[in-house]
């Protein structure tokens, strides 16, 4: 991307008491907490770890489209209560980025479980003025792509429950409102009079099903996932009828103290879709180092498998590959049409009693393709 990304995490200091004499224990007597306690770094990492709880860690970028970023982005995964010792621990998820040059992204993402493991609430909430790259609705990549400007407001959530161990059934229901599009006279969402160039208010609801077997939702080890929903937006409830189907599935599998984890996705769009509302491929999940959206139609099909390594402490490595494409039908998917995604990533573990980490990922592909993400918890 035509950016340079950096991040300025908060600097931690912490005070080094003075030492208290204690009773003589043989080496081979300590037990394993007071080995790790000698250690200085793990004593300044648990210090900093509760300082990451408390305080946001401010991020900044640039890119000449948007000038000067700043921001703010916060994580933490909780237990919602401490009676409830069945339940996965929740999600919550904030950021907030702002420019010199007016644009605006915030936004708010949640994971929510109650009731030992039997609700699952996931949601949504954005808003956000900045440019968005499309290089073609289609499949083809060119030398630069288009800059529009997209103003909108998105609430997506769904409610699942739990009806047999591992199995959940839900509603998924979105509210999206795109407003203010800027783009030029010969942009060829223009000349081809891509629908959805006014904007527009849309309300889908629809149904979910899941399989989850994960022992992490937010660094699993081992298990299995698997998510499809469908969601539906009648005319009556919006300018545009149209609905959108997706499948996510994912597994996870050990190996010598490393992971291997591979996902396959997929979504489709039918009926009078908005351009804004078209499967979209790229992002700092999947096909990473692509332009969010920079390619979308109304099928999307990808795949990637990626080996998380640990290397010391908190620190960790990962590597993947990936394949993705777009198409106006499934029939039209084919094999030398995919693009390549891959990279390396690193990994600092943020919180240790949750096993969850702060993730940088340098995304790359053909013909000069290349993106740097910054993320919490791992890309899937």
């Amino acid at each position: 991307m035509k950016s340079l990304l950096a991040i300025c995490l908060l600097s931690f200091f912490c005070s080094q008491g003075v030492a208290q004499s204690t009773p003589e224990l043989k080496k081979d007597s300590l037990p394993v907490a007071a080995k790790k306690d000698s250690s200085g770094f793990d004593r300044f990492n648990a210090k900093g770890e509760q300082l990451f709880k408390i305080l946001p860690v401010p991020i900044y970028s640039y890119s000449p489209e948007a000038g000067n970023i700043f921001g703010l982005a916060k994580f933490n995964v909780l237990n919602l209560s401490k009676k409830d010792t069945i339940s996965k621990p929740s999600k919550l998820s904030e950021v907030l980025t702002v420019s010199t040059l007016g644009r605006i992204n915030a936004s708010i993402t949640t994971q929510l479980v109650f009731d030992e493991d039997k609700y699952v609430i996931i949601s949504y909430v954005n808003y956000k003025k900045e440019p968005e790259y499309i290089w073609d609705i289609g499949n083809t990549i060119t030398s630069d792509p288009e800059q529009d400007i997209v103003e909108r407001f998105v609430f997506a959530g769904t409610a699942l429950r739990q009806v047999k161990k591992n199995f959940y059934i839900g509603v998924p229901f979105d509210v999206s409102d795109y407003f203010n599009i800027e783009t030029d006279s010969t942009s060829f969402l223009r000349t081809d009079s891509v629908l959805g160039l006014n904007g527009g208010t849309s309300v889908g609801l629809g149904l979910a099903a899941a399989y989850d077997t994960r022992d992490n939702r937010y660094n699993a080890h081992h298990g299995s996932y698997i998510l499809g929903t469908a969601v539906f937006y009648p005319s009556g409830w919006g300018p545009y009828a149209f609905s959108k189907f997706a499948l996510d599935a994912r597994k996870y599998v050990p190996w010598q103290k490393k992971v291997i984890a591979g996902q396959v996705t997929t979504s489709y769009a039918n009926g009078q879709v908005p351009f804004y509302e078209l499967p979209q491929m790229g992002g700092d999940s999947q096909m990473r180092g692509y332009y969010e959206g920079g390619l979308r139609d109304n099928v999307l099909v990808d795949a990637q498998i990626e080996l998380r390594i640990p290397v010391w402490n908190i620190f960790g490595v990962v590597g993947w590959f990936g394949v993705g494409q777009v198409a106006n039908s499934y029939d039209q998917v084919a094999l030398d049409q995919f693009h390549l995604s891959y990279g390396p990533g690193l990994r600092i573990r943020v919180d240790s009693k949750h096993d969850t980490n702060l993730r940088f990922d340098f995304g790359f592909g053909p013909n000069g393709v290349k993106g740097f993400n910054i993320n919490f918890g791992e890309a899937f």
